[in-house]
């Protein structure tokens, strides 16, 4: 992975990575190119130790507006099949790539964020946003199905399966006030608290036991597709391994001399 990517905006501060498409003119639309670069971009960050936090952020007053017409739409119609899965599996390839980069994603959403680019929200750990903020799973208004990039399987576990069908059958945009209601966002606030906040939550979290949020990613993950049996177990052998680290050990000691921890991640 490279700390200077070509086709998105990031920047290191600290431990967090700031990122964001950089097409503002367009409302911020993903290309090939820039599928491609954040998917193996997400999944460097796995063997990435002086990271703890992303901050995926908005600019020019939005977070995207997917996949670019001109860019994507149009050279997808002239494609074989062969050719459209591997795309397909790309796309996929970078929700998988949030979800197991091992490191808390934070999705901070202004103005439009539709398609691919209310995927990429939709698979961030937590979600701020302001009132402005239209997010749409718009895939059946060009004719396409739900589906897409993991939605069918998500977005029912933030909102609930009734709430997911209807975004998905009818492309219609969810409101920052229902995104909250519905549990899709974390919080609501002004466009112009919206960085600070995220920052504040974003070193909140880092400041934290970071191998142990790892830890706690991971499960969210694969808890999905266990039973409560395994679920149990599996969080069993986790937390054991986390009560190895010296995290745990400085915990105890700061809470016993009366004094704030600090976390160094092993």
């Amino acid at each position: 992975m490279s700390d200077t990517p070509k086709h998105f905006l990031c920047r290191m501060e600290g431990r967090i990575a700031h990122v964001a498409l950089d097409r503002p003119d367009r409302k911020n639309p993903l290309t090939f190119e820039s599928y491609a670069e954040m998917r193996d971009w997400f999944r460097g960050l796995v063997y990435r130790d002086d990271l703890d936090v992303v901050v995926f952020g908005s600019n020019g007053g939005n977070f995207s507006s997917g996949g670019d017409v001109h860019d994507i739409i149009g050279p997808l119609t002239r494609m074989n099949m062969k050719e459209l899965l591997t795309f397909t599996r790309m796309t996929g390839d970078l929700v998988k790539a949030i979800v197991n980069c091992g490191k808390p994603v934070i999705a901070a959403v202004d103005g439009v964020c539709v398609g691919a680019g209310a995927i990429i929200a939709m698979a961030s750990d937590l979600r701020i946003a302001t009132p402005e903020a239209k997010c749409a799973f718009l895939f059946t208004r060009v004719g396409l199905a739900g589906c897409d990039m993991g939605a069918c399987a998500i977005l029912p576990r933030i909102i609930g399966q009734g709430r997911a069908a209807e975004l998905l059958y009818t492309g219609r945009s969810m409101s920052a006030d229902e995104g909250e209601r519905w549990g899709f966002y974390n919080k609501i606030v002004a466009p112009d608290a919206l960085e600070s906040t995220a920052n504040e939550m974003a070193e909140r979290i880092a400041a934290g036991p970071n191998f142990a949020h790892m830890m706690t990613k991971t499960m969210l993950a694969q808890e999905w597709s266990m039973s409560i049996e395994q679920a149990i177990e599996a969080e069993a052998q986790a937390q054991a391994i986390c009560m190895q680290t010296g995290d745990f050990e400085r915990a105890y000691n700061a809470f016993v001399a009366k004094e704030k921890t600090v976390f160094e991640g092993n």
